[in-house]
């Protein structure tokens, strides 16, 4: 048997931090062979990209440092090599594709001058020869004209080109090892699939092992051989990628696979994992997926689970599947999750319409020479029609650059449409002034997509949320206002103290609850939420999922949900809109749409969707009695 490309031995990575050493990675073992691909899953902390980072001997310094393990790369230890030897191996037989690309491209060198110095350091090839190379690799990822586009610069290329540059990139030294670190996130679905079959294209043509580190589980449904399912710093189940989709044996990977959305969870909750990954500055001794745990006893918290075999090439970490443990006295249940999942209310037979959008237009003007005279117009939404019912959802749905959140900022008068209707309980938005609209600003809210960046980081969360209620409701006094801050959070499942916080003080989850707490504080009637849940991890993304078909419910309001996600528009939407350069090209019940689709371009965006067959769901069950 040949030599596996990475083996991974007890690796260790640590950081030293103010609170005291952070074990990011904490002693994980796995080995990838040629041609293959080992998908890394797990949530956001858990020690992914440091694995990555240590794997490219790129882990940042002073403050990390690889404590221990070995990292051999066809069978040459790599960890205890100077740092001119790792610069040899850095691009040339270890590369890796970034999440982001417009933060891994310079802005200042063209395209071409990125690939070409990269040819040029690792393959000792002249320029011309570099130059040719390049455009040969542009031509092979699929990147059109790479004659023009080798002086172009990152920023006038869309986010699936600039992704395919460092697809480019990464590929033109030939790696022994390509690290592919969530290389499709807030991708478009058709783009996304793009960016796979290409990464698979590559593995199989020129037997590259890859490691791709994704939550998008589907993802690795259908493109990885193996897996290990990472839990603050640990890997807690490592086998094939058909036995974990089978028979998942570690209650963290039940509950991951369990908060995947579908169409056939429609009206129920999904699953989720209650609290966070703990700070790896304070693991607990034991198991440290305990206190989080559905089925946690007694011991685990204190005994700390090794992985070992309990099946034919099936690891797992967890003393429920270990005989002499659960024999002994620690084994005594602390809690015992019930195993089904709650149903959702019903949604209601009949619904008036809350609003109707007829002819929406909206075009912004290109204006060009010295006067900057108008030359022509974008026309960004073209002639669009919506209906929103009372207490139901309208996904609108398409691919970046379509429209869609023009559309929607459009729609609750951020943007001022060229042309159109917008009937909102029968008064028509458009026709409005500021003065006019501001009794509406209360009933029509929005949540974005980077609730970070719509957070003031100077502003503590109440005074965030205390900012709309003034304005929008200035009868209200001050312990009113505090009153209905304390019922919003509660409500999206945050504590009160929370709000004497700042926004750096939270995750991405909680910070999305915080947007979804602010936009309710008006008492809202129609909320559009952009991207609400794009990039958060697949527990996360299920919370919010939850919490949104919850608060329809007991408040029967209405949502635009603009999204590129198909998964979530097939579990949380009553109906469907696809939109394609400004218009809308099909339009009907989401079961509908996705069981009989009838435009082309629906058609494709519905075949680019990669799925998990919907009979496994019925085998993941949680273990234990």
């Amino acid at each position: 048997m040949s030599t596996p490309v990475i083996q991974v031995r007890d690796l260790k990575t640590y950081f030293q931090t103010p609170k005291g050493v952070a074990r990011a990675v904490d002693g994980i073992s796995f080995e990838i062979p040629k041609g293959a691909t080992f998908a890394l899953v797990g949530e956001s902390g858990c020690g992914k990209s440091v694995t990555a980072l240590s794997l490219i001997q790129l882990v940042p310094e002073p403050a990390g440092y690889i404590a221990g393990g070995e990292i051999l790369l066809n069978g040459r230890e790599i960890v205890v090599l100077t740092e001119r030897e790792k610069r040899g191996i850095r691009g040339n037989n270890i590369s890796m594709i970034f999440q982001e690309p417009m933060t891994s491209l310079n802005p200042v060198f063209t395209i071409g001058d990125q690939i070409i110095e990269t040819i040029k350091l690792h393959q000792k090839k002249t320029s011309a020869e570099a130059k040719a190379l390049a455009m040969d690799i542009f031509g092979k990822v699929g990147l059109p004209d790479p004659e023009g586009l080798i002086n172009e610069y990152p920023h006038r290329l869309s986010g699936g080109m600039r992704q395919r540059v460092m697809i480019a990139i990464a590929l033109s030294c030939k790696p022994d090892l390509l690290i592919a670190d969530e290389p499709t996130t807030a991708l478009d679905v058709t783009i996304q699939d793009q960016i796979i079959s290409l990464i698979r294209e590559v593995k199989e043509a020129t037997g590259t092992a890859v490691l791709l580190i994704t939550h998008n589980l589907a993802l690795v449904y259908r493109n990885a051989e193996a897996v290990g399912v990472m839990y603050a710093g640990k890997i807690v189940e490592l086998t094939t990628t058909r036995d974990l989709f089978r028979n998942p044996m570690h209650p963290y990977t039940v509950k991951l696979l369990r908060s995947i959305p579908g169409g056939e969870k429609r009206g129920k909750a999904l699953d989720t994992i209650p609290g966070t990954v703990p700070p790896a500055t304070s693991y607990p001794a034991g198991c440290h997926f305990s206190g989080r745990c559905p089925r946690e006893m007694e011991g685990c918290a204190s005994i700390y689970p090794e992985l070992a075999e309990r099946a034919a090439g099936h690891k797992v970490a967890c003393h429920l599947h270990d005989a002499e443990f659960m024999a002994g006295p620690s084994s005594k249940p602390l809690r015992h999750e019930p195993d089904s999942l709650a149903p959702l209310a019903a949604p209601y037979a009949q619904r008036k319409v809350l609003l109707d959008v007829k002819g929406l237009k909206t075009h912004y003007p290109i204006r060009k020479g010295l006067l900057k005279r108008v030359a022509g117009f974008v026309k960004a939404v073209d002639g669009i029609d919506l209906t929103v019912r009372e207490g139901s959802t309208l996904a609108l749905v398409g691919e970046s650059g379509c429209g869609k959140t023009t559309a929607g900022k459009s729609i609750i008068q951020l943007l001022r449409p060229t042309e159109g209707e917008i009937l909102f309980k029968g008064s028509d938005l458009a026709r409005m002034d500021e003065r006019q609209m501001k009794p509406f600003r209360s009933l029509i809210q929005i949540i974005f997509q980077d609730p970070y960046s719509s957070l003031n980081p100077r502003l503590m969360i109440k005074e965030t949320i205390e900012e709309g209620i003034r304005s929008l409701k200035p009868g209200l006094g001050r312990a009113e206002r505090e009153r209905k801050i304390t019922e919003v959070l509660e409500r999206v499942g945050l504590t009160p103290e929370m709000m004497y916080r700042y926004p750096h003080e939270f995750s991405g989850g909680q910070r999305q609850r915080i947007g979804i707490a602010r936009a309710l504080a008006v008492d809202p009637e129609f909320i559009v939420c952009d991207e609400a849940v794009s990039a958060l991890d697949v527990s996360v993304q299920a919370q919010i999922l939850n919490l949104l078909k919850s608060i329809q419910r007991d408040f029967g309001l209405s949502f635009l949900f603009i999204t590129h996600d198909l998964s979530v528009v097939e579990y949380i939407a009553d109906e469907v809109a696809v939109m394609y350069d400004g218009k809308i090209v099909e339009r009907n019940s989401t079961v509908e749409i996705f069981s009989n689709p009838s435009h082309d371009y629906t058609k494709k965006l519905l075949s680019a969707i990669p799925k998990i067959d919907p009979e496994l769901a019925g085998l993941w069950r949680l273990p234990g009695r």
